[in-house]
């Protein structure tokens, strides 16, 4: 991806007497320079997953897309981060503390070398370092994927937008769950469609796995 820096022209139209043929053949966007980019695992943990407390819809296979965005990303050096929820005590619903269920899912699972966040909060980077250590290694764009997308992928996609990042969603590597409201029952692949077209509108760009790797692989 080409980084699209901010072009400031009215100074160079006031000055342009002094221009040289140079200066003014001289490209305003440098196409060699790529935005630093940062894949966040949200929440693929083992309560979701079947014989979990939380089971989610279709959290297989959105892992197994996930594994495969890993998987890229560590290929292409980019930074990975992955976001474990907490909840802080034992009579928790789900992700109680010290539970096998709060464990990140094998797989997914972190390397010793990457980041790996706690959070008792739906926005990850409520009371955590995540915006710090992605300005710390100057990132620009985030591929965001995991669960639950009508909960914390949302919560941090809105959040990421508002802080100035470019957002990313990996639909499919995204999972979510029956709902119900006011007697209406609300299937997960309705909830989940639904919160993806709403991010969509405004907050990040919604792409497939697939689609997501053959313009990586493109651009790499």
């Amino acid at each position: 991806m080409v980084d699209q820096p901010q072009l400031h022209r009215s100074a160079e139209i006031e000055d342009l007497a002094h221009l040289t043929p140079e200066d003014i053949n001289k490209p305003l966007v440098n196409k060699q320079q790529k935005t630093k980019q940062a894949l966040i695992v949200v929440d693929i943990q083992n309560d979701y997953f079947p014989g979990g407390k939380w089971v989610l819809s279709g959290m297989d296979a959105a892992a197994d897309n996930a594994a495969q965005l890993i998987a890229a990303a560590r290929a292409s050096d980019d930074l990975v981060v992955h976001i474990r929820h907490e909840f802080p005590t034992s009579d928790a619903p789900f992700f109680a503390l010290g539970s096998t269920g709060v464990q990140i899912h094998t797989k997914v699972q972190n390397r010793e070398d990457e980041h790996v966040i706690v959070k008792n909060h739906i926005n990850s980077f409520r009371e955590t370092k995540l915006k710090e250590i992605l300005d710390r290694n100057e990132i620009c764009d985030v591929v965001i994927c995991g669960a639950m997308s009508h909960m914390c992928i949302d919560g941090i996609t809105r959040a990421a937008h508002d802080f100035g990042y470019n957002c990313i969603v990996i639909h499919d590597a995204c999972a979510s769950r029956d709902l119900e409201f006011n007697g209406i029952q609300v299937p997960a692949e309705h909830v989940h469609a639904a919160f993806m077209a709403a991010l969509g509108f405004a907050y990040a760009k919604t792409i497939s796995t697939n689609e997501f790797l053959k313009n990586k692989k493109t651009q790499d």
